[in-house]
């Protein structure tokens, strides 16, 4: 398998350029130096190969000559000759690297390989990281931003994770990254343990509280098992109760139990199970308006409100500075077109501004379908102003006017049809993904799917070939 990208090899011999095609995908060959700089300043090579007929000097002058436009040079290495009259000291004293010619060589050269396709990537990762994050905690769970904003929240975080809190509240506007934050915290107080997440909003009670506590054989009609928890399976990591706004009032009456007393009990059982995972819990609601209007438990939230993480929104003049930054971010770790051969590189200034504009409900969840969307729709290696889609199903006049996805007519059923059929096609029929990329759930989907009778084997939409599929898509009932 090849290790790197490029590889130019100066040499006369045919056994060298042969050794370097295991190891890179492209392999340049020079006869000379002078040839040699050419190459290495048009195709940028990750490593040159020389034979030891040169001398030390001229090889770090063609090396310099040739990478002085890239601003950086690749790594150099030299295979002596036995009849050399340079010493290897004199070539690692101009920075060029010694392959010995004993048997192990070809071995020797593919270290090397490896260890300039390592270095290649820590520069990439150091480059990320201090673009796009404040620290390496917040790089260990992808929290970009470097806004005074996000400042404060790290340091509420870090503070937070250092201490004995249990349980941890983090409070915010939807889509602002509370799950992010809450495996910051884990990472740094539980980095060893389990992290556990619950949506409370996504069960019934009868389910959320089978799922938080267990349950034990016999102890309902279906339970013909025992079954563990949650709260167990945690272990002593971390439970994420998200949304637990969203929590039946019963329920959290023994929630709160479990805070002040540190043990459960399974449903249907009679025996004490010991809790010694940290709560984090997150809402997007106002839970003192929550109280007044009896929809949560006033002894709850005051056992929840100790030392509350709040996740600024993007309209937060604090947070504002994050935007465009954001997008960044999100343009570079994209894999919505990976498959495409030419790769959407940067954003225009218009677009950035408009992104700037926006007050962004959804906040760094919608910024981030937003960037994917314009990446699928945009045709050239710049995202422009008219691929920024605010709003995907309402979008027939703001879809891109070319060869590969043409608005044919003004109405909406048919713009969201194609708007659709794209996005699947795009994402190779991967539903999540197209879901998340449209705006809408995953249910919503399957329900326009077959609305528009759309199959993945089905006639090209707007000129756009079919996905290759060995067997027609077949689609069970959604249940909501």
């Amino acid at each position: 398998m090849s290790l790197l990208r490029r590889i130019v090899v100066v040499s006369k011999k045919a056994q060298i350029p042969a050794v370097a095609q295991e190891l890179a995908s492209e392999v340049f060959a020079a006869d000379d130096l002078a040839e040699a700089s050419e190459i290495i300043t048009t195709v940028s090579p990750d490593l040159v190969i020389f034979e030891g007929s040169f001398a030390p000097e001229p090889l770090r002058a063609c090396i310099d000559r040739a990478s002085r436009p890239a601003g950086s040079s690749p790594m150099a290495v030299v295979i002596p000759a036995p009849d050399s009259p340079f010493r290897e000291a004199e070539y690692k004293q101009v920075g060029i690297l010694v392959c010995p010619t004993e048997e192990g060589s070809c071995v020797r050269l593919r270290d090397i390989a490896a260890a300039v396709q390592e270095t290649a990537r820590q520069q990439a990762a150091t480059q990320i990281h201090t673009e796009f994050f404040l620290d390496e905690t917040a790089a260990a769970v992808a929290m970009a931003g470097r806004s005074p904003a996000m400042a404060k929240t790290l340091r509420m975080i870090k503070l937070v994770a250092a201490s004995q809190c249990n349980p941890v509240l983090i409070v915010g506007d939807t889509g602002t990254g509370k799950e992010v934050a809450a495996r910051a915290v884990h990472r740094l107080r539980h980095p060893d343990e389990p992290f556990v997440a619950v949506n409370c909003a996504a069960l019934t009670a009868g389910l959320l509280e089978s799922e938080l506590f267990g349950h034990v054989k016999g102890s309902f009609t279906s339970a013909d098992r025992d079954k563990t928890g949650l709260l167990e399976t945690a272990g002593a990591g971390s439970i994420f109760l998200d949304e637990i706004s969203e929590m039946p009032l019963e329920l959290q009456a023994k929630l709160l139990r479990i805070m002040q007393e540190h043990v459960f009990r399974k449903v249907g059982g009679v025996k004490d199970v010991e809790c010694k995972a940290t709560i984090i819990a997150s809402s997007n609601r106002d839970l003192k308006k929550e109280v007044r209007e009896k929809r949560f438990r006033q002894d709850l939230y005051y056992r929840l409100n100790i030392c509350p993480i709040t996740m600024p929104p993007l309209r937060s003049p604090e947070r504002q500075p994050d935007i465009q930054l954001l997008a960044h971010h999100f343009l570079k770790t994209s894999s919505i077109c990976a498959h495409r051969s030419t790769r959407v590189t940067s954003i225009t200034r218009l677009a950035l501004e408009a992104l700037s504009r926006h007050d962004w409900p959804g906040n760094v969840r919608e910024l981030r379908n937003v960037i994917e969307r314009a990446i699928l729709f945009e045709t050239t290696d710049k995202i422009g102003l008219s691929s920024i889609i605010l709003d995907p199903l309402d979008a027939q006049d703001s879809l891109p006017q070319n060869a590969e996805g043409r608005v044919k007519d003004f109405s909406l059923e048919k713009a969201e049809r194609e708007l659709i059929a794209r996005a699947l096609h795009e994402t190779g029929w991967q539903k999540t993904q197209a879901a998340a990329l449209l705006g809408i759930t995953r249910a919503t989907l399957y329900a326009k799917v077959k609305q528009y009778n759309l199959r993945k084997d089905g006639p090209p939409v707007d000129g756009q070939e079919p996905v290759p599929s060995d067997r027609a898509e077949t689609f069970s009932p959604v249940v909501c």
